[in-house]
């Protein structure tokens, strides 16, 4: 089947696939962007042949990886244009057109909820504040970027991130724009806990109880900061919400090769040790204080409102 669409998107799902591109909001803009490229990739005959590719495109990126609820909902967003266009009776030229400019609107308001939700986040960020953060999130370090660049003295924990060490992205970035971070072993979050503030975490899907799945570590993290009494602030585009949890459904939690853990070569002295290495958890909303949009913040409890409002649901 991959071999009917461009070398784009074929290269857009292996980077997404292993994670040579990662985040949620990157995931989400990289597969948008690669089915605008699809848009003219190949001469169609007709709109309904056009959507009929179009919709296998999606169905591809979106096997890329399961958990990120952005991929499907940044892919959805393209495919209802196209269902929308068709409705209308666009002939194929002005249906391609106007597919291409709805995911150019999709990308940059992604661009647009991750610095708003930076300024909405450095709000709760007060001047002398250490914070923890857990992994490569884009919009926890505009929330902590904002309130630095807002003059707001504040010290960072980062998080390793094991097993692929995104905690080391995040701390290098933050550092090289001048402020101050330490980086700790995933492990050391109880030992330091007490110096913290706030935590700052991102999100790769919330359901709409509240609940948030990030990356693995982040439900410890939250369990020892409410344990310890410190604030817990998830970042997140309301394009993470999942339409899937409101009726019923679970979010599948992706399982990664074993060798991102243990290399091959000690597996294979050890036949009889299993790896299991998921690659995100779930944090219950109790351990949550505040979720921050670009609409807003909501308690975990009021996600299941905004996502009635967002999709128009009574």
């Amino acid at each position: 089947m991959s071999e009917e669409f461009s070398p784009k998107l074929k290269q857009t799902f292996e980077d997404i696939r292993t994670m040579k591109v990662r985040g949620a909001g990157r995931i989400a803009r990289a597969a948008v962007s690669a089915l605008k490229d699809e848009v003219y990739y190949v001469s169609d005959s007709s709109p309904e042949e056009f959507y009929k590719r179009m919709q296998a495109a999606a169905n591809y990126l979106k096997s890329s990886r399961p958990t990120a609820v952005s991929l499907p909902n940044g892919i959805n967003t393209v495919i209802k244009s196209i269902q929308k266009g068709i409705a209308q009776g666009l002939d194929l030229k002005s249906l391609k057109e106007y597919v291409a400019k709805e995911a150019d609107v999709f990308i940059q308001k992604s661009i647009e909820a991750q610095k708003k939700i930076g300024e909405i986040g450095a709000k709760r960020i007060v001047n002398g504040d250490t914070v923890l953060t857990h992994c490569n999130s884009q919009s926890a370090i505009s929330v902590i970027e904002t309130a630095f660049k807002e003059g707001k003295q504040i010290k960072i924990f980062a998080t390793e991130t094991r097993p692929r060490f995104q905690g080391r992205l995040t701390a290098a970035y933050l550092a090289d724009h001048g402020i101050e971070v330490t980086l700790i072993p995933d492990t050391a979050a109880r030992l330091y806990m007490r110096k913290v503030d706030k935590v700052v975490v991102g999100a790769d899907a919330i359901a709409v109880n509240g609940a948030v799945v990030n990356k693995i570590g982040t439900s410890q993290i939250a369990a020892l900061a409410f344990e310890s009494r410190t604030r817990v602030m998830v970042a997140a585009e309301t394009y993470k919400i999942s339409p899937q949890t409101y009726w019923g459904e679970l979010i599948e939690i992706e399982m990664r090769s074993p060798y991102e853990v243990a290399p091959k070569s000690w597996l294979d002295r050890h036949p009889r040790i299993k790896v299991m290495n998921p690659a995100f958890d779930v944090t219950p909303p109790q351990y949550i204080d505040f979720i921050v949009t670009e609409k807003g913040i909501y308690p975990p409890q009021g996600i299941i409102m905004l996502f009635k409002e967002l999709y128009e649901l009574a």
